[in-house]
């Protein structure tokens, strides 16, 4: 297995993520911003729907923990890093499917991250990416706590307060 020295920020959608992982991005913290979103992304600027993106949903998400796999091959465990989701949420993911959870539990046994910090849920909101619903939401909200304490870890539950508050309260626990 491989100790690293990486912090993973992770949630349900809509729990503010991506706004604190911009926040140490700003404070010069070295980040990885979500797999999904950026493949996503990506693929909607070449003028795929999601429709299109999401159609082939075990396609999808092996591409998504593919990718998440890739970036994380390159990183120094020993760097101190902040990962928009890591390589167990595919579980959650995966689950949430109907999709066989084998091969993103395997790969979420080769890598042990220093600490997860997970955030409560903030109110629903959608995007032009964001494919989940309230009740969605909710149950990957359940898979994610599920599939890293089935992992052993001891999740640090980063409370709803304002950006710079939840910044600061990971800070202190690192």
């Amino acid at each position: 297995m491989r100790l690293t020295d990486w912090y993973v920020i992770t949630g349900a959608p809509c729990s503010g993520k991506t706004t604190v992982i911009n926040a140490l991005n700003r404070m010069g913290f070295r980040v990885i911003h979500e797999a999904a979103r950026a493949h996503i992304d990506g693929e909607l600027k070449k003028g795929r729907t999601m429709a299109q993106i999401r159609g082939n949903t075990l396609a999808f998400q092996q591409h998504i923990l593919r990718r998440k796999l890739t970036i994380e091959k390159r990183l120094s465990p020993r760097k101190t890093v902040f990962l928009d989701r890591g390589i167990p949420d595919s579980i959650g993911y995966y689950r949430l499917s109907g999709l066989s959870i084998s091969e993103p539990m395997a790969h979420s046994r080769t890598v042990r991250y220093k600490k997860i910090f997970f955030f409560d849920r903030l109110g629903f909101q959608t995007d032009r990416v964001r494919s989940e619903d309230e009740a969605t939401a909710a149950r990957l909200d359940r898979l994610l706590r599920e599939a890293y304490h089935t992992l052993g870890y001891n999740m640090v539950h980063v409370p709803v307060l304002p950006v710079a508050e939840r910044t600061k309260f990971i800070l202190k626990r690192l």
